[in-house]
């Protein structure tokens, strides 16, 4: 399901006036991405991108061309790992945080 414009727009002005708000989306993103849930997990990052750094200063501080990152991120994006891995380390500097994946044992 689309989100409609409305949505996005609070979505978006939250993220840019709330720290927490934004260190939650990138984790979720990521998160979701682990889960097996790629398609989603981009999409997250993309509006986590598109209201925190913005993708001309993501290719600044990456080296990684503006519109190679918004193809990454798009619905056909498929990002090379180490373009990845190097995009989550500027996001996780530019947060101030730091993210680990930790061991999470199924239930029997």
């Amino acid at each position: 399901m689309a989100l409609t414009k409305g949505f996005r727009t609070t979505l978006m002005d939250r993220a840019r006036r709330d720290a927490y708000f934004r260190q939650a989306m990138l984790k979720e993103g990521i998160d979701t991405m682990l889960a097996g849930d790629v398609e989603t997990g981009k999409a997250i990052l993309r509006d986590y991108i598109n209201s925190a750094v913005g993708f001309v200063q993501l290719a600044e501080a990456t080296h990684i061309p503006a519109k190679s990152l918004m193809r990454m991120f798009g619905p056909k994006g498929n990002p090379r790992a180490d373009n990845l891995f190097q995009v989550i380390r500027h996001l996780q500097t530019h947060e101030g945080i730091r993210l680990e994946v930790g061991e999470q044992r199924a239930s029997s």
